[in-house]
């Protein structure tokens, strides 16, 4: 059986539950997923098809390069900036036999960089703000 991090999504987007809360969604149904919502009482569903089959991670990065704003934005910056952060405790640390020594990462940003979710501390800080991709782990 596949990881939890590894399960594939062609759906993703965000609703606004009974409560106030905005979250993050994702789904392989389009259709059944926005009746699940309306029966649980969510409102301002907004679900888009990916372009391909991806990861919650790489949904949530493609939802932010979809220009997602406001409440909705927020809840996916911020469930991008928790899965970061549940990649990093699964993480394990491994001696390289060339002897040299890898840099401790200090921040989410520096993190997400090493390995291997982002680019650039920069592009981390785009995806989840500045004083996230700062913040010391």
């Amino acid at each position: 059986m596949a990881k939890q991090d590894d399960k594939l999504f062609t759906v993703a987007g965000t609703a606004r539950n009974p409560d106030g809360t905005v979250k993050a969604r994702f789904a392989n149904d389009l259709v059944a997923r926005i009746k699940i919502l309306n029966k649980s009482g969510c409102t301002d569903i907004n679900l888009v098809e990916l372009p391909e089959p991806m990861t919650k991670v790489a949904a949530l990065e493609y939802l932010q390069t979809q220009g997602v704003e406001g409440d909705a934005g927020y809840a996916v910056a911020n469930r991008l900036a928790d899965k970061v952060k549940t990649v990093r405790k699964s993480e394990v640390s491994i001696t390289l036999k060339t002897g040299g020594k890898q840099k401790i990462a200090k921040t989410r940003g520096e993190r997400a960089v090493q390995i291997g979710l982002a680019d650039s501390v920069e592009h981390v800080e785009s995806v989840i703000g500045k004083e996230a991709a700062h913040e010391r782990i």
